[in-house]
């Protein structure tokens, strides 16, 4: 695999890093605007379709052994490079009260990092023909009883009980792109596609699910300077039975293909953000330059939703694209919002998205949040006149978390690694990325958001841990409540918070640290009573033992854990989420006697996985 690739592929996954790098020397923000929007061609693809549950989970394709295979030459070396943590603030770090966590057990296992090396929905020209990929980035969400379940580059569809509807499909199966590899020799590269995300619109019935897809010389892997955006919107509430619209979004942005010219360009939009409001249909992303270095900031993209869910949107329509700035310059990670089922919409203005991002631009600490308002949205079905603003809300203070210790365990690929290699291997930290905005709702008239930041112990290192904001966005925005979510010894990480559309709330995230494995784990909260003990649904029964933090394939000693999870507000009232777990452990003997997979729980490369609950707050 070319060095150019693997690097750029680094640089690209390093948005932590980036953002410090990129936002060092841009001061504290105190205004903001959304200036002029441009357009940007979305096109009509044609359909796809979610083919019901059939076969097993088995590894079919290769079975080589890419644990022996020279790390810088082998296919699954497509990702490596860790997202690497800017530096832990050392002043003016928050020191909260500790949570209670308490068992409570629920739900079910989600996808795996066996499903997505080896899915068992992928027809016969995309069997085994996935890459190990680290980190699981967490997409969901519910319609009526169906469950739609994304991490990274496979879907399922399962229903509340958990039952499967559908087996994992590859995305790349499901969009009709090119396998990600084939593993022939010399190995074919397919397009490249990462971050998926997906949300039930309540008001019309409709699922949508994006990724982000770049594009790849099919000989050499390399970037060919291509980026895009897929959109896929089911034709009904039956996301199986009545198949898929499917649309792309060139987000290249060097003036070819329609789209706008911006600096450094080829560019890739990283990370699609998605929302809904009544009328529009958004997704935001960070954009890099492909070949250079640099960072073009946030990007907002504007659509009908009608015109994606009738399939109405002809080839070359035109929808608005913003590259909104605040008083410092670039923004980044604006999150759209979604909206609960029962819930309204906000109707002022011609129609209301919001949008909340952070402000901490050098990865240190801050006590800003950004509220943006997209308005005017009613004429995104015809003439695009919509507007965008922000306002800047004080809140409590957050920063740049840290990684995090891992309680020791089995790790079979390590022992392997030191075992034949007599590799220089340690358990690995947990990557817990930075203190973007995550997953942002809009319920009860408020919206609702959370970050990671870093906090103080009483006793011992500074620890990972979430702040979340409820915030009034209406006429001049303002704080309703905000607080913390820390635990006394271990740390908490990737929150995403839902609220039914009376108020109540939840947010599940990742519980980890030197006394407890990766778990999933939740809070409840709300405006007047704040968050409840930290619950944990499923806890994890071994340490990660993934490969993105080992020397022997490049890495530093911090493992990529996760970008986000995921959590969607059922039509009861029910908040189901998904979040990153251990779920399996095996010894090395086990490891070397199942040719790697420990019984189909774990691939050579990783043993990552998820777990869905719903609870009622």
């Amino acid at each position: 695999m070319e060095s150019r690739h693997r690097t750029t592929l680094v640089r690209l996954a390093s948005l932590g890093a980036a953002l410090a790098l990129t936002m060092g020397s841009i001061g504290s923000a105190t205004a903001a605007s959304g200036g002029s929007h441009q357009t940007v061609a979305i096109k009509r693809l044609g359909t796809a379709h979610l083919s019901k549950a059939g076969g097993s989970k088995s590894a079919t394709g290769t079975t080589s052994t890419e644990i022996q295979q020279d790390p810088e030459a082998g296919p699954d070396r497509q990702i490596s490079g860790n997202k690497s943590y800017a530096h832990v603030p050392s002043t003016n770090v928050p020191r909260p009260a500790t949570s209670a966590v308490v068992s409570a057990p629920s739900g079910f296992a989600g996808l795996d990092h066996f499903h997505n090396r080896f899915p068992d929905g992928a027809s016969a020209a995309y069997a085994g023909n996935q890459f190990s990929l680290e980190p699981p980035d967490q997409a969901l969400c519910i319609g009526g009883s169906t469950i739609i379940e994304s991490v990274n580059t496979v879907v399922r569809v399962r229903d509340t009980s958990g039952a499967e509807l559908t087996k994992a499909v590859p995305l790349n199966q499901f969009f009709s792109l090119a396998p990600e590899i084939v593993r022939s020799s010399p190995p074919v590269y397919g397009d490249f596609t990462s971050d998926p995300k997906c949300l039930y619109d309540s008001a019309t019935g409709r699922f949508f699910l994006t990724i982000l897809q770049l594009d790849i010389d099919p000989g050499t892997g390399n970037f060919t300077g291509g980026s895009h955006v897929y959109i896929a919107v089911s034709k009904s509430s039956d996301p199986i039975a009545d198949g898929w619209y499917t649309f792309v979004v060139n987000t290249t942005n060097d003036g070819t293909g329609g789209t706008p010219n911006h600096a450094g360009c080829p560019c890739l939009g990283d990370q699609p953000l998605i929302g809904t409001d009544a009328n529009g249909f958004y997704f935001t992303t960070n954009e890099f330059p492909v070949f250079t270095a640099g960072f073009n900031g946030a990007m907002v993209y504007a659509m009908s939703k009608s015109a994606l869910e009738s399939g109405a949107i002809s080839a070359g329509q035109t929808q608005a694209i913003f590259q909104p700035t605040l008083a410092e310059g670039q923004a980044y990670s604006i999150q759209p919002a979604t909206t609960p089922p029962g819930g309204a919409t906000e109707s002022a203005n011609g129609g209301t998205e919001y949008f909340l991002s952070a402000l901490d631009f050098n990865g240190a600490t801050d006590n800003r949040i950004a509220v943006w308002k997209l308005t005017n949205t009613s004429s995104l079905a015809t003439s695009a006149d919509v507007h965008l603003a922000s306002s800047i809300v004080a809140t409590e203070t957050y920063g740049q978390p840290p990684a995090v210790t891992q309680k020791p365990g089995s790790t079979p690929l390590i022992d392997y690694l030191r075992a034949t290699k007599s590799a220089n291997e340690h358990l690995s930290l947990l990557n817990s990325n930075d203190d973007r905005m995550n997953q942002v709702v809009f319920a009860d008239g408020h919206l609702w958001g959370a970050v990671n930041t870093a906090v103080k112990s009483p006793t011992g290192p500074t620890r990972s841990a979430i702040a979340w904001f409820i915030v009034n966005p209406s006429g001049t925005p303002s704080l309703v409540r905000n607080g913390y979510v820390s635990v006394a010894t271990d740390s908490v990480m990737f929150p995403a918070v839902s609220a039914t559309a009376a108020g109540s709330g939840l947010m599940s995230f990742t519980l980890a640290g030197p006394n407890t494995y990766p778990s999933a784990a939740y809070v409840t909260l709300d405006a007047t009573h704040g968050t409840s003990s930290v619950k944990v649904v499923k806890a994890g029964v071994g340490p990660a033992d993934g490969f993105t933090g080992l020397v022997s394939f490049a890495g530093n000693g911090v493992e990529r854990w996760g970008d986000y999870g995921a959590s969607a507000v059922a039509a009861d009232g029910t908040i189901w989420f998904a979040a990153e777990s251990i779920n399996q452990t095996c010894t090395l003997s086990e490891f070397v006697a199942t040719n790697f997979r420990c019984g189909d729980t774990r691939t050579q490369l990783a043993n990552w996985g998820s777990w869905i609950a719903g609870v009622k707050p």
